[in-house]
């Protein structure tokens, strides 16, 4: 299958082509047809398989084709963030040239306000921004047709719901409804639906639901190691595991912002190159570094959990948790940025005894392999490899 079969246009199979993108995905396959169709779809698939292409493809070629006298937005992207936002301009920039404004805090509003005044068919943003914009009457949504939530499930939280779902309210009645995460809980779904038939004055909701199978990318395609470490030798141990793997491109993952900058300043002390990244990191720097990253400028990014959601950085070849995040969610997005679209990838946990014993009851419930591995003679070896050959020696 090629993305002609899905009645893509030329337009845009060129553009993809020239990136190298020529056959689609499974939620690719499936989602395509249905949105070019008008349907509202909520749809779940795992990471690293092309959900973003998978509504812009269909939203763009639908709506390029008609006309804009009044140059109105007409598509509405919101994600939960700001380097997620920005990645889903890169790709809207991959296949089309119309205007796309991306709008989200930490940034000039003004200079937003300016963008908006350019008249962009697409708007990409975080719910805040987005509706400080509307409010301000600087957003026009009248024109909008059709409303994406990436990572609905953020989207949905608690510290965003409200935000979330007043968009969805300022939207026209019968808006397309698009909504994609790797994770989807009933919770969001009977959100999503309950706000759809609110929204319409029906008794049930016209949002079509599709839940692909998974890919067993985190069994299949990850690699998952266990290294022990007391919490106060756990840097001393990511620097020895860094000397050993030598990683093409490594994501460090912590869940305590205020380790970020201990870790990368130690890393940095023991001249292993390496940038942070968190929250509080300001909007440009932010930008700077992860291009710096996704070009390959820097092979280590330490950051906490602000980019395990959505974030598709090609070529990571080790992610490597310096602790077990409180949501098993958070787990999965963290593996999950690596053995994107096909590849392989390994992930690595750093862990006391508590977190190990978590890292085993992650284990059984997703039903993925993970090999315990020890740093001996500068290598990541199994240690019963040690003791086998430490048994023949004496």
């Amino acid at each position: 299958m090629d993305f002609t079969s899905l009645t893509i246009e030329e337009t845009y199979t060129k553009k993809l082509e020239a990136h190298q993108i020529t056959e689609p995905t499974a939620v690719q396959a499936q989602a395509i047809p249905e949105i070019l169709k008008g349907t509202s779809l909520l749809f779940q698939s795992e990471t690293g398989t092309g959900k973003t292409l998978a509504y812009l493809l269909p939203l763009l070629q639908n709506i390029e084709k008609q006309e804009n006298p009044k140059k109105e937005v007409r598509i509405v992207i919101i994600a939960p963030t700001i380097e997620l936002a920005s990645q889903i301009k890169t790709q809207v920039q991959l296949v089309t040239e119309s205007k796309t404004a991306l709008l989200v805090g930490g940034a000039p509003i003004k200079r937003q306000i300016e963008l908006l005044k350019e008249k962009p068919l697409v708007v990409i943003g975080g719910p805040a921004r987005l509706l400080e914009l509307f409010h301000l009457k600087k957003l026009k949504l009248d024109g909008a047709q059709a409303l994406v939530l990436d990572e609905v499930d953020r989207l949905t939280a608690k510290e965003m719901i409200s935000d979330t779902v007043e968009l969805i309210k300022a939207m026209k009645k019968d808006i397309q409804l698009i909504a994609a995460s790797a994770t989807i809980t009933k919770s969001t779904q009977k959100i999503l639906q309950d706000t759809r038939i609110k929204q319409n004055g029906t008794t049930e909701s016209d949002l079509k639901t599709l839940f692909l199978p998974p890919e067993d990318v985190l069994r299949k395609r990850i690699t998952h190691y266990a290294l022990f470490a007391e919490t106060r030798d756990k840097i001393e141990t990511l620097r020895k595991l860094i000397a050993a793997e030598n990683p093409e491109k490594a994501l460090i993952f912590t869940s305590k912002l205020d380790q970020v900058a201990n870790i990368t300043a130690k890393l940095k002390y023991h001249n292993i190159e390496c940038s942070a990244l968190t929250a509080k990191t300001e909007k440009t720097e932010r930008k700077a570094t992860i291009d710096r990253f996704r070009s390959g400028k820097i092979k280590i990014l330490v950051t906490s959990d602000l980019v395990a959601r959505g974030m598709d950085i090609p070529n990571i070849t080790h992610v490597i948790q310096m602790d077990m995040p409180a949501d098993d969610d958070f787990f999965i997005h963290r593996a999950g940025r690596t053995a994107r679209m096909g590849k392989t990838g390994v992930n690595i946990v750093i862990g006391d005894a508590f977190e190990m014993r978590k890292y085993a009851a992650i284990e059984k419930k997703l039903k993925i392999t993970v090999y315990p591995r020890m740093l001996y003679k500068g290598k990541l070896v199994d240690p019963n490899e040690v003791m086998e050959t430490s048994s023949s020696q004496s």
